[in-house]
Formats: C-alpha cells, structure tokens, sequence
C-alpha cells in the first residue's frame, strides 16, 4: 500500500517562484500552491497580466503573491528579480521553469532568428533562472520543477526548435540532478502531454512572425488543472521525471523503437492530415 503523502503542511509558507505563471499550466500551478499554502512570486512578461493574477491570489485564495515582469530570457534581469526575491523573502524552497514558446513551420522555412528565440526562452531562459536560484536552493534543500515536453518522447513535425529545446532541457537538469546529489535538491522533470493552453494562439512561424495553429488532432487534450495537479502531487513526492502522457504507451513505444512505423502511422494525424 502507497504511503499517504499529508500535503496540507508540505508547502506551507514555502517561497514558490514560478515563470511564465500568468496563464495556462503555470498560473493553474500558482493557484494550486496558493491552496497549499505557499508564498509565490510569478515571473511574466506582462504587469497587467500579473496584476490581475496577484489580486485573483489574494482574493480568492489568501495568498501572499508578488508579481514581477520579467523575460527569462535576459540574464541580467533574472539576476536582478531572484536577487529582490531572496532579499525580500529570504530565499526560494520552489522554482519552477515553466515560461516557453513555441513555432509550427518545417526546419527548411524557419530562420534562424526562430530557433535562437525558442532556444533563448525555452532553454537559456530556465538556465537563467536556475543558475541565479541556485544557491538558495541549495541553502533550504529545495526543489526545482522542469516543464518539458512529451515531445521529448514522440517527436512532433514542425516543430523542431521546440523539440530541440526540450530535449536540451533534459540534458541539462539530469546532469545537474546528478551534480547535486550530495544535497538535499530534487529536481524534477514533467514532460506533459497536449494541454489546452494558449501557448498555440500566438505561435512562431518560420519567419518569426506569430499565427494562431490548430491543436494537433491526437490523444486526450488535458486541461491546465489537471497537469497542475500532476505536478503538485509529484513534487510532494519528490519525483525526478513526471511523464503525463495522452498520447497513449502505444505512440511512445512506437516513436521509440519502431520510428518508421511511428512516422508512417501517426504522422499523417500530427502533420492535420497531409502526409507531404
């Protein structure tokens, strides 16, 4: 029998920083942690955004929030906004790298300027970030929360600056899983599956301008508070990778170790029905 996790006392009063936290998956992890208990500061692009977010914390959730604009993106100005966050609270037990962007267009038709973008947000954006959190971390044993992709898992066409960063991800937090293992850090990684999010409303196309994309017509689509629930429940365990698939076993079996028959199965469905 599963021991019980008692979670009412896990995040208590515990400092959660959470980029990219002002929709989707990020802002239903936010209320999630509030629920919990947890003292949050949420990373974004845009004040209003924050603002409203901060407010929706305290009002329905009495919870101690601070909002901070801020692009992962720029080095400087993550060690700008974790240097206010620890003076002002102390340290950081929680940080979760959860802000990216992504891009629909095939590697032949995507600039340059494309990949560098996704790279900048998606990979250096989380590196910035756990670099410049890192010694409090350490300091209070705490945890660090990767959002990567099921894309690491099922390659998905169009979509190789995404992919690429992903994978980048993994091979960054499982060498520094492994450079940490004389401390009391966990670092976990969560590959969800399709989430309904707005991360596809404003999509890169190949020559950096943005268009809405179809949701991809495979799987389950999970809803943001299902993968936030995931994540909550794993971090109370202390899980080192979190996979949230509904692309069902059979797809992930088929992408590892039958890739031909992956391709010819499944990518007619992932490519919206064309298959050149």
């Amino acid at each position: 029998m599963q021991r019980k996790v008692f979670d009412r006392k896990v995040f208590n009063r515990k400092l959660v920083v959470i980029t990219g936290g002002c929709a989707g998956i990020g802002r239903a992890l936010a209320v999630r942690m509030a629920q919990a208990g947890a003292r949050l500061v949420i990373f974004d692009l845009h004040q209003d955004a924050l603002d409203g977010l901060v407010q929706h914390l305290a009002d329905h959730h009495n919870a101690d929030a601070l909002g901070l604009c801020c692009d992962v993106s720029d080095a400087e100005a993550v060690q700008r906004a974790i240097a206010l966050v620890v003076e002002r609270y102390g340290g950081i037990d929680v940080l979760v790298n959860n802000a990216g962007i992504t891009h629909r267009s095939p590697v032949a038709n995507t600039s340059l300027a494309v990949f560098e973008r996704v790279m900048a947000v998606n990979f250096y954006g989380a590196l910035h970030c756990t670099q410049a959190a890192l010694p409090s971390l350490i300091s209070r044993g705490g945890q660090i929360i990767v959002l990567s992709s099921l894309s690491q898992y099922s390659p998905v066409p169009n979509r190789a600056a995404y992919n690429a960063s992903k994978h980048a991800l993994h091979g960054l937090f499982e060498t520094l899983r492994c450079e940490l293992r004389e401390t009391d850090v966990n670092v976990m990684l969560v590959c969800p599956g399709y989430t309904a999010t707005d991360l596809r409303k404003n999509v890169l196309v190949g020559d950096g301008s943005t268009a809405p994309t179809p949701a991809l017509d495979i799987g389950r689509v999970a809803s943001p508070q299902d993968v936030a629930e995931a994540i909550y429940q794993g971090a109370l365990r202390r899980r080192g990778l979190l996979v949230l698939s509904n692309l069902d076993w059979k797809a992930q079996l088929l992408a590892r170790c039958f890739p031909r028959l992956y391709q010819s199965l499944l990518l007619p469905r992932l490519l919206g029905g064309r298959t050149s």
